[in-house]
């Protein structure tokens, strides 16, 4: 199914986070490689994924969601950044995962169910952004949360503790290493009003402004 034949039928728009493997993707110890991802969109049968890593159509994937358990999948449409995933599921699961999005849907409208822990790291409205290393080279990643004191981030690579780097405006260093990603302490306390403007970054015109030697500052 297509990405916009999906957006035309019932479905929720929910966030739930999760991690996802691909096939062929290891790690240097022959692992698969887990990365980070969170929903946009989902019905019992299907899902909108932000991903940092988009994979094929047609790749069958291993997912597992926080509020949705473990099951398996496969790519049927991708986006920028995001891909369409195709739910395995007996009737059963789908019934309860049917319930389940019931149940968000109504905890998302309801503030005194929100966690007291967003006030402290929360999710920006654009989850996407871009990783500068010290040559410059630019990654494409995704934002699993963020506080004014650093960011946890999924991308392709896996750049060692005490690695500098740059996640979309704000500079760090990479302090850890967990199964799906890593996460980068700012050089400097930033701003709550400032950081999901210096976080976020349109992903395709940076590829392009590189491409064409174009300063960064000219995009902001």
């Amino acid at each position: 199914m297509s990405v916009e034949r999906f957006l035309r039928q019932r479905a929720v728009n929910v966030i739930v986070d999760g991690s996802y493997t691909l096939p062929n993707w290891y790690d240097c110890e022959g692992r698969l490689r887990t990365f980070a991802c969170r929903t946009t969109r989902v019905s019992p049968f299907r899902m909108i994924v932000d991903v940092p890593v988009v994979g094929k159509v047609g790749d069958r994937l291993t997912s597992y969601f926080r509020e949705f358990g473990r099951f398996q999948g496969s790519i049927s449409d991708i986006m920028d950044g995001s891909f369409l995933l195709e739910l395995e599921m007996t009737r059963e699961m789908r019934e309860r995962m049917a319930d389940k999005l019931t149940w968000l849907e109504k905890k998302q409208g309801d503030p005194a169910l929100i966690e007291s822990r967003q006030h402290v790291r929360f999710i920006p409205p654009s989850t996407h952004s871009t990783l500068t290393l010290a040559d410059g080279a630019i990654h494409r990643c995704i934002i699993i949360d963020l506080s004014q004191s650093g960011v946890a981030v999924s991308a392709e690579i896996q750049p060692p503790v005490g690695t500098p780097l740059a996640v979309g405006g704000c500079i760090g260093r990479v302090v850890r290493i967990f199964h799906s990603g890593f996460a980068v302490k700012f050089v400097e306390v930033q701003r709550v009003g400032d950081l999901t403007r210096l976080i976020a970054r349109d992903v395709s015109m940076l590829e392009r402004a590189a491409q064409h030697d174009v300063p960064e500052e000219t995009l902001a």
